[in-house]
């Protein structure tokens, strides 16, 4: 008897001062980040398997011992830019992991472009929080013999393996007697991975790349030769991020080098799932989660049967002297219209028409569903 299962991925949790400040409340808890999500928390929940990327950190404060709501206000409220390149370094306060396991998340890839940012100590740090919260997470290690151990979630007989990779950490450097706890793009790495996650069960294998360029509409030279690549070697889904904004996806029958033809999914970025309005660019609002339905046949044999894609907006107002940020369902919130006013209605209505658009420029698969 066949088995079906869904898998949601999303892009980029990229939360920044302001999304953190917005979250704090009063009382020893601090800070909650549950009701930014409420709007969409149904379609994480409703998978089988939830995966997305981290791009923060769960640093800590700096202090070993409980530090006072002061200091941790200290930490947590003030952007912090790299002395030398400017360039923002993002620490998220513990909590937030509590909200990703309520949301349902399974997996939580760390290798992008900040996961330095609060050192290698605070990269490490973030793998234990997030294995307090009993969340999977991969791209990132703390130790070499962590980094040869491959990440395998069984979901209702299906053993999916995920892997995940990133082009840079921003100039700030892996420690050289620790290169193994960040897993750099290098397409020999990745091909050796992919082979040896095969060999040790993966059914389905889903490859996870930080690359492409910031705020390009469309991939570069290097996301569009890594993919075939990728496809060729063995690789059946190929999630893309960093970009911040949406870029198109593909889905379309591929022989790998075992002579194996069957049908594989790439989106070469799935944009932010949460973000400011970075540089006034409404694509930076607008995200995905993206729902892959999967099948496993009587006979062994894996299909991706078809992805659809849900577009979010985040959605920023203002109480009293605070931000408030809701993620909402983009084509739900459009026709709603709740307590939106006519301006960003139509900033909302624009960005959707775009993703419709967007999504399918490289192929005019019937497979691919904009909801």
């Amino acid at each position: 008897m066949s088995t079906d299962i869904t898998i949601a991925a999303v892009g980029d949790f990229l939360i920044k001062t302001r999304i953190i400040n917005s979250a704090r409340v009063s009382g020893d808890k601090g800070y909650s980040f549950d009701k930014i999500f409420e709007p969409v928390a149904s379609y994480l929940r409703d998978a089988d398997f939830t995966i997305g990327n981290l791009e923060t950190n769960f640093g800590g404060t700096g202090s070993e011992n409980k530090p006072s709501q002061k200091t941790i206000d200290a930490v947590y409220s003030v952007v912090k830019r790299h002395p030398k390149t400017g360039w923002p370094m993002f620490n998220c306060p513990d909590q937030f992991a509590e909200t990703l396991k309520n949301l349902g998340f399974d997996v939580l890839t760390t290798a992008n472009n900040h996961c330095m940012d609060c050192g290698i100590h605070g990269l490490k740090r973030t793998l234990k929080v997030l294995d307090s919260h009993g969340l999977a997470h991969t791209g990132t290690f703390r130790s070499h013999s962590e980094s040869q151990q491959y990440l395998i979630k069984e979901v209702k007989g299906i053993k999916i393996g995920i892997l995940a990779y990133t082009k840079t950490t921003n100039k700030i450097p892996v420690p050289s007697e620790q290169s193994w706890a960040v897993n750099l793009i290098s397409s020999s790495k990745i091909i050796t991975d992919i082979k040896k996650i095969k060999a040790q069960g993966a059914e389905l294998v889903i490859v996870c790349m930080h690359f492409g360029r910031e705020y390009g509409m469309f991939p570069n030279d290097q996301q569009k030769e890594l993919v075939p690549l990728l496809f060729k070697n063995g690789a059946d889904i190929i999630l893309g991020a960093h970009s911040h904004v949406i870029q198109p996806a593909l889905f379309y029958k591929v022989k790998d080098n075992t002579g194996v033809s069957k049908q594989r999914f790439a989106i070469y970025s799935l944009g932010n799932f949460i973000s400011t309005r970075l540089y006034w660019n409404d694509h930076t609002l607008t995200g995905l989660i993206t729902r892959l339905n999967i099948r496993k046949n009587d006979d062994g044999t894996i299909q991706i049967k078809q992805a659809e894609f849900i577009p979010t907006w985040t959605r920023i107002t203002r109480s009293g002297e605070r931000s408030v940020f809701r993620i909402l369902p983009l084509k739900d919130a459009i026709k709603k219209q709740t307590d939106v006013g006519g301006k960003e209605w139509d900033r909302m209505k624009t960005m959707y028409e775009h993703v419709k658009r967007h999504i399918k420029r490289n192929t005019d698969a019937p497979e691919l569903k904009v909801l």
